[in-house]
């Protein structure tokens, strides 16, 4: 359980700066807890779009999947980034 837990804060934080750096817009306005929500979301999401759409027969590290996460975690973070923002002020 803690190892699990574990991985998913260190998975998501990993795919939470890869989605925030490839995410449009303005993205320097998320604050890095709001990266990581969005990354370990992108994890979750990407990998069962991933599932419904291909099977599980392939062996060694599946990169098709953490492009999934990725862009899926890109989204969430230009959601995040155009409605929860920092201000400017």
């Amino acid at each position: 359980m803690l190892s699990a837990l574990l991985w998913a804060l260190i998975g998501g934080t990993v795919i939470g700066l890869l989605g925030k750096a490839v995410a449009p817009g303005d993205r320097d306005n998320v604050p890095l807890w709001l990266t990581v929500v969005c990354g370990i979301g992108g994890v979750l999401i990407g990998d069962f779009l991933y599932r419904l759409v291909f099977a599980e027969d392939n062996r060694g590290v599946d990169w098709w999947r953490h492009v999934w996460q990725v862009v899926v975690a890109a989204v969430l973070v230009a959601v995040a980034s155009g409605t929860t923002g920092r201000s400017r002020r």
